[in-house]
């Protein structure tokens, strides 16, 4: 392959690495890229912490620590264990637990239900989008959730353009589970049970757009 070949591919946005091969590996791309190609080869490298065995050391065969990804598929769903490697992705080692695991099945179950009651309640209603003109008829709690949403939103991006996807999971949790799910449904479950139209949809479109932020943690539930 020529260097103008090469050239077309650089640099890319972000390099995924562990902390043991900086100097093994990336600083060889850095420099080998940049003497062939005068340009670097990724913009950000993003360092990660080592997922270790339940006693605490690395995972091996030898030692028998391993954990079966695909067990954890079948016991808390794909999912469930995607987003909690989501959330202990702090840049620090640590170790590997099956009870935090069954803490986001339980918000899978949760998205799940809510969901449902949102469904079960739609008759008529659509999602839409919520422009500035819809305000003035909102009640407090339509407000609130509104708000609620919107400065959820900001935070998630914010944290993604950082990297920082444990931030970014924590606000996506305490945002569906506390504010969606304990405050508002609670908040509009008379009108919408009696059929009030303009509340379902209000009610849809907000969790249109929750699923929308939790789409890149919990791609098939959210879909």
């Amino acid at each position: 392959m020529e260097t103008a070949d090469l050239e077309q591919f650089l640099p890319t946005n972000v390099l995924v690495t562990g902390r043991d091969i900086i100097f093994l590996w990336v600083s060889r791309m850095m420099m080998l890229t940049k003497k062939f190609t005068g340009k670097i080869p990724f913009n950000d490298v993003l360092i990660t912490g080592t997922v270790l065995g339940k006693d605490g050391k690395p995972m091996s065969k030898s030692r028998g620590n391993g954990v079966d990804p695909i067990e954890m598929f079948e016991k808390f769903g794909v999912d469930a264990t995607r987003i909690y490697l989501a959330s202990i992705a702090t840049g620090a080692d640590i170790k590997w637990n099956d009870l935090l695991i069954e803490t986001y099945r339980n918000f899978a179950n949760k998205i799940w239900n809510a969901t449902r009651f949102c469904l079960l309640n739609s008759d008529g209603a659509v999602v839409k989008e919520i422009s500035a003109e819809d305000l003035d008829g909102l009640s407090l709690a339509d407000r609130w959730i509104l708000s609620r949403l919107h400065r959820t939103a900001i935070d998630v991006n914010r944290s993604l353009d950082k990297y920082e996807f444990h931030t970014a999971v924590s606000l996506l949790y305490h945002f569906f589970w506390d504010d969606f799910c304990d405050w508002y449904i609670e908040l509009k479950k008379d009108e919408i049970n009696a059929g009030d139209r303009a509340a379902s949809t209000f009610i849809l479109s907000i969790l249109e757009n929750a699923l929308r932020l939790l789409h890149p943690f919990m791609p098939y539930l959210t879909e």
